[in-house]
């Protein structure tokens, strides 16, 4: 079966840095565009930042462009998120998920993605 699972996150100092990883199995990852949504209590969630099957293409919402930064690692099937110059706006659970498509759309959408990760929480403080 298809399982996608979240690691890395934690608490962190307002201006710190974390980075989160996400790993998925019974699937072809290099069939998949992948992304990272977030959400906080109360809050919708939203979409965070794409990256296409092969890593050539990325976006990113504007909260986070020139902070975070994604990548994958298609021979371990792997996708990560690197988040600097973190602020207490930044906390929320970190979701990772699998778009069956190898590209991403312009807006980065959760019912553009079909198979998603238990989440993982960060917290920044202040």
């Amino acid at each position: 079966r298809v399982q996608v699972v979240e690691f890395g996150g934690g608490l962190v100092q307002a201006g710190g840095s974390l980075r989160l990883s996400c790993t998925a199995s019974g699937l072809t990852f290099d069939d998949y565009a992948m992304g990272w949504f977030r959400q906080a209590p109360g809050k919708e969630r939203e979409g965070v930042s794409c990256i296409s099957w092969s890593g050539g293409s990325t976006s990113y919402a504007d909260s986070v462009k020139g902070r975070f930064t994604i990548s994958r690692d298609n021979a371990k099937n792997t996708l990560y998120l690197q988040m600097n110059s973190l602020n207490p706006e930044d906390t929320a659970m970190y979701y990772c998920a699998a778009r069956k498509y190898r590209l991403c759309n312009k807006y980065i959408r959760p019912s553009d993605f079909g198979f998603w990760g238990q989440g993982t929480q960060v917290t920044v403080s202040s």
